[in-house]
């Protein structure tokens, strides 16, 4: 028997580990191991020279985009619907201006911080 420490998350763990010597079994035979499947990001919308960023004020998904491209928006008027946390937050337009990219749409996850749209 060998004995680790081991930490995990910062919480340390006293764990005993049996060597087993000869043959192993075939279910202790491991199986063949593929690479990581990486998640390929959505393609972002390139952030306009002089745009105004509107950001996620917190993790979630949106539920709905309610501005498209060109569309002129006023200060305060909905943009998109995000849910964080079983509630639906209205993701408002900063200031007046004409809504010059969209970068999210709707079903994706966001983090906080992550450009949802750009007003020029």
């Amino acid at each position: 028997m060998k004995r680790f420490n081991i930490t995990v998350n910062g919480k340390a763990y006293d764990v005993a580990v049996e060597e087993v010597s000869g043959g192993a079994s075939p279910a202790a035979t491991p199986a063949a191991v593929s690479a990581p499947v990486q998640a390929v990001p959505a393609p972002v919308a390139a952030a306009p020279a002089d745009g105004t960023a509107v950001n996620a004020p917190m993790p979630g998904t949106i539920l709905d985009v309610k501005a498209s491209v060109g569309d002129s928006v006023t200060e305060g008027q909905v943009l998109m619907v995000l849910e964080a946390m079983k509630m639906e937050n209205d993701i408002v337009a900063p200031k007046a201006g004409k809504v010059s990219a969209i970068s999210v749409k709707k079903g994706d996850s966001v983090n906080s911080g992550d450009a949802l749209a750009y007003i020029q």
